[in-house]
């Protein structure tokens, strides 16, 4: 990964990829992407009520395109598990919200890198120096990102909806359509990040059950196990380096 890529380029390049999913390549060859221009006057030709409606058109994607982006990239299985890891936890909302999604979008991108510096040199910077037409930069956004999801999506997700779809099967991965493609991804990162939150619950599960059996055994039973739990809980994690070991799982689960 490139360090000193610019955090301004990388923001771009994601803007340039959830909008290169939105776009199919035969959506953006029939229409151009129009300039925008603020103004209210009446309409002299058919031409500018066609330009008004691509303008309506793109600002409708742009409004969906963050949400589109967040669930083609690493952050649904990052901000799942961290969710788990908290729960596991039981300490309720610490850390606050704010904190786990701040964190899952900086992991976020941290792991797209790659794929967005792909996406900035061989379509954003291209089509800004004007070297390649519209239809191309957006077919050359979509290939990295495309890339990414078929390497983390499972067999049988993408199986299921292409069975789904009623759709001949594709007889390699440049024939699976980015429409079936995304919702396939999305099954595995919820599969995979369950999978990790399993694996994470079951020390602080027996932490808890270790806990109940000893304040049963005493005959404590009027005392909530998890207030004697949490300390224990809280020590193991720190001790361990449970952030540390969680970020690095996540992150070397992408590669």
């Amino acid at each position: 990964m490139n360090g000193t890529f610019p955090i301004r380029s990388l923001a771009v390049a994601a803007s340039v990829a959830g909008l290169a999913l939105l776009l199919h390549p035969t959506v953006a060859s029939s229409q151009g992407l129009p300039t925008i221009t603020v103004g209210v006057g009446e309409a002299t030709s058919p031409q500018q009520v066609s330009s008004a409606l691509q303008v309506l058109f793109l600002l409708t994607i742009l409004s969906v395109a963050p949400a589109i982006l967040l669930m083609t990239t690493a952050f649904t299985r990052i901000v799942i598990v961290l969710s788990i890891v908290r729960q596991s936890m039981g300490t309720q909302q610490m850390p606050p919200n704010q904190i786990l999604v701040s964190l899952a979008l900086f992991l976020t991108f941290f792991i797209m890198t790659p794929v967005l510096t792909t996406i900035n040199d061989t379509a954003l910077q291209p089509y800004l120096k004007q070297e390649i037409s519209q239809e191309q930069a957006l077919e050359r956004a979509v290939k990295p990102m495309r890339e990414f999801m078929l390497a983390q999506t499972r067999e049988a997700e993408l199986g299921l909806l292409v069975e789904i779809s009623g759709r001949p099967a594709p007889a390699n991965h440049e024939e699976i359509q980015t429409m079936t493609l995304i919702p396939a991804f999305m099954l595995s990162e919820l599969k995979k990040s369950f999978e990790m939150g399993f694996m994470i619950y079951i020390p602080f599960l027996v932490i808890d059950m270790v806990v109940a059996s000893v304040l049963l055994s005493m005959g404590m039973m009027m005392l909530p196990p998890v207030i004697i739990s949490l300390p224990f809980k809280l020590l193991l994690f720190v001790l361990v380096d449970g952030w540390g070991l969680i970020v690095g799982s996540l992150v070397k689960s992408f590669h």
